[in-house]
């Protein structure tokens, strides 16, 4: 049997904004079965990659170097060579100072097939989201982009300053920080004007982003006192001055907010990302199918027997018809069934396999729900005698629903006469990975809104971040579906500071935009 072949992808990841990974870049990390990424990466691209896959850390973090450069471009050659499919996840773009041609070398001397993915370079969106174009008819027509960690004081220099300095007309330095007092000081040594317009992009297209805007002469001065640090992209030039009238990215409403998202996938939280907000996922539950499926299975199997199909959430209607599918039952055999969804989002779910919703309750909870219920039962022909305490005899409910929930409507059903059957469909789980690298996050102050759809995704951030997790929210606003999801938070000690009268991740979303617009 021929042994399988390896590929390397060298992908960029761009500057930080999730949104300007490219849809290559995105395809390759779905198929990659070895991921080698570095430290300068948006947090959420990680949730993007084959849960199957390795992951290596080879990052560096304030010249701390995780891995040397000839040990990375050793890993991605032996995990090429194994028959994997490689990802080489860089920040930015892996041909702009990012050492992706070494690699790309050594992959070709050692006859490994790959293929280059261009990214986003932090020289062009950095500018850009600080509202600075490189280039303008009116104010330059060329552009430089120069490292900025070059020893200025050596008497060989790569760089031709003289020609640099005045032949170009915008220069753009990557990683300058430490060297900005020497740069600045030969730039105008070579007879660029101490006057030209210079901006320093720290952390471009994050929500933490900062611009501070000097000339040549001031700068480093500026700097200093305002303690920018790396990472940050300094810009030279008249185009520097657009920035007063075409800055758009830190106008926007919910620029600086970066919200944790708790649950797994993110859908409902657009909104707050169009308005400059960022969405950074950290699923502290796993949904999975339950330990049997018997009692699913047994319910299915008699199908026909009941009288309403009831979904509270669209895991229950994922897990639901996968099963039903599962086992080869035609969903001809819901005729006659009526459907109801808790919230629109579960309806929508559905709608999709071409099955209309009867009932969609005005109250997402179990008084709601039974309110409804007994509305509609008093159209429905009764198979015993209902009464006033009785009011739902003779109805038999099928709620598919996750292994451990609440027992609050099935007892209530079953105390006003009803029958229901609780099968479990899927169950949650608490992940098998640690926080780290959240945990920094919340200690430096960078999440500044988190998000609880559950009492489970809680408890299980606790477990997760360990003894000091309620120190860690305490500067935190906290945003919560529900009144259980509340009290399992304030029984911590801790405030909450939004929560919507709709049990609905949508409305938690307004409430949140709401609150934050309110605070301005």
């Amino acid at each position: 049997m021929e042994k399988k072949k390896g590929i390397v992808y060298l992908v960029g990841a761009g500057p930080g904004d999730i949104g300007l990974l490219t849809v290559k870049g995105l395809r390759c990390l779905q198929k990659a079965e070895v991921v080698i990424y570095d430290f300068h990466l948006n947090a959420q691209i990680l949730n993007a990659i084959n849960s199957k896959a390795e992951l290596i850390y080879a990052g560096k973090r304030g010249g701390h170097h995780t891995m040397t450069q000839d040990e990375i471009n050793k890993a991605i050659v032996s995990k090429a060579k194994e028959g994997n499919i490689v990802c080489r996840l860089k920040g930015g773009d892996p041909f702009v100072f990012g050492r992706g041609g070494e690699e790309a070398q050594e992959l070709a001397r050692e006859g490994i097939p790959f293929e280059v993915v261009p990214g986003v370079s932090s020289a062009v969106a950095a500018p850009a989201y600080a509202g600075i174009p490189l280039t303008h008819r009116l104010y330059s027509s060329s552009f430089a982009v120069i490292p900025g960690y070059e020893d200025t004081t050596k008497d060989a220099s790569a760089i031709n300053w003289a020609k640099l300095a005045t032949g170009v007309g915008t220069l753009v330095f990557l990683m300058a920080i430490k060297n900005i007092s020497e740069l600045t000081r030969k730039l105008i040594e070579h007879g660029r004007s101490p006057d030209t317009p210079v901006a320093v992009v720290r952390w471009g297209t994050r929500p933490d982003q900062n611009t501070v805007v000097s000339t040549l002469k001031d700068i480093a001065a500026l700097v200093r006192e305002k303690d920018i640090r790396p990472p940050a992209v300094t810009v030279v030039g008249d185009v520097v001055n657009l920035r007063k009238e075409l800055s758009w990215y830190e106008k926007k409403p919910l620029f600086g907010q970066r919200v944790l998202v708790t649950r797994e996938h993110s859908g409902g939280f657009e909104a707050l990302e169009e308005l400059g907000a960022e969405v950074l996922q950290f699923s502290t539950i796993e949904i999975v199918p339950p330990e049997t499926w018997s009692a699913l299975d047994a319910a299915i199997g008699s199908i026909s027997t009941y009288d309403w199909l009831i979904f509270t959430s669209t895991n229950g209607v994922k897990y639901f018809f996968s099963r039903l599918f599962e086992k080869s039952v035609d969903i001809r055999q819901l005729k006659g069934l009526k459907i109801c969804a808790i919230g629109t989002k579960t309806e929508a779910a559905v709608t999709q396999f071409g099955i209309r919703v009867d009932l969609v309750p005005e109250e997402f909870n179990a008084e709601g729900l039974i309110a409804a219920f007994i509305k509609e039962g008093k159209g429905m022909r009764a198979t015993g005698t209902r009464t006033d305490t009785e009011p739902l005899k003779g109805m038999k409910f099928l709620l598919p629903r996750a292994e451990v929930a609440r027992e609050v409507f099935p007892e209530k059903v079953r105390e006003l006469g009803g029958l229901i059957d609780v099968p479990p469909a899927y169950r949650t789980m608490k992940p098998d990975y640690h926080g780290k690298r959240l945990k920094r996050f919340l200690k430096e102050g960078r999440i500044t809104i988190a998000t609880f759809t559950s009492a489970a995704t809680f408890n299980n951030f606790r477990e997760i971040m360990g003894e000091d997790a309620d120190e860690l929210l305490k500067e935190v606003a906290i945003a919560v579906i529900g009144p259980v999801t509340a009290r399992a938070i304030e029984k911590a000690g801790l405030t909450i500071a939004v929560m919507p009268k709709e049990a609905t991740i949508e409305a938690m979303v307004e409430e949140i935009i709401t609150w934050v617009l309110h605070k301005q």
